[in-house]
């Protein structure tokens, strides 16, 4: 794979072609900045800029008045390679606060492929099973699962996913792993239309369930669907925990991402 191709690919695609995430969402493009406008109780935030120094503090302060004037919360996702390449120090100082750092990280859906027998993918532990998330009952499971692996509330995740199941359902892909009744994993997948990436994410693993390959699983289940979907790339937002497991899938770290929040 040639990272520097794949990274500028992304960045045409995903960044400066995104499409709304729901169907009460736009994308609205104002000068060198493309934002997403959320739906009600959506994500709102920048999600691709291309500023030279000069005009950097006067493109942020616009978003930050757009925003405000709509009283919405908005993120401003800045990759490592943005410029200018103080964007960072900038956004800081115009009150902006950061969250935790993640990699971007990619890999080639054809790579992900494993053998998988009636079960589910090879790798799922015993006792275990992948089931497909499609109605209220399945997100309550799905919530549920992701509020065991990290400790919060799910809310947002579950509104989120009674909307698109609603409203796009064929373009999100949604998993819980059960033991018995149990619901110990989740994740999902967005498949963009018009684009060769698919996006993983949410995937998370009660504490008694970690380190038995079910998040493997879970990346390989989807990779098959994305395969049959004809999306050539699977991309992922990596944090310090899941990076080291998707290295060792192959996934290759292209650019950091880190999301600068801004609170009217």
């Amino acid at each position: 794979m040639d990272n520097a191709a794949v990274l500028a690919l992304y960045d045409r695609e995903m960044r400066r072609g995104a499409l709304p995430e729901s169907p009460g969402a736009r994308v609205e493009r104002v000068g060198r900045v493309v934002r997403h406008v959320g739906s009600e109780g959506g994500w709102n935030g920048v999600v691709w800029s291309d500023l030279e120094a000069a005009d950097a503090d006067a493109a942020i302060a616009g978003q930050v008045a757009h925003f405000g004037g709509l009283g919405r919360d908005f993120e401003w996702k800045l990759y490592g390679h943005d410029r200018p390449a103080d964007l960072g120090r900038r956004l800081l100082d115009a009150g902006f606060v950061p969250e935790p750092e993640e990699t971007l990280m990619i890999a080639e859906t054809a790579g992900q492929l494993v053998d998988a027998g009636p079960a589910g993918p090879a790798g799922l532990p015993g006792g275990l099973r992948i089931v497909p998330v499609t109605d209220r009952a399945g997100v309550d499971l799905m919530a549920e699962a992701n509020e065991r692996a990290f400790g919060k509330d799910a809310g947002r995740l579950r509104d989120l996913m009674r909307e698109r199941l609603a409203t796009d359902p064929d373009n999100v892909v949604a998993l819980v792993v059960l033991a018995g009744d149990e619901p110990v994993s989740s994740a999902r997948m967005e498949l963009v239309p018009g684009t060769r990436f698919a996006g993983l994410w949410g995937g998370g693993t009660s504490p008694a369930w970690r380190g038995r390959g079910v998040y493997r699983a879970l990346v390989a289940h989807r990779a098959r669907i994305a395969a049959d979907r004809g999306y050539r790339y699977l991309q992922v937002d990596a944090s310090d925990q899941s990076r080291p497991i998707l290295q060792r899938l192959g996934f290759a770290p292209l650019t950091t991402t880190t999301p600068y929040v801004y609170t009217p």
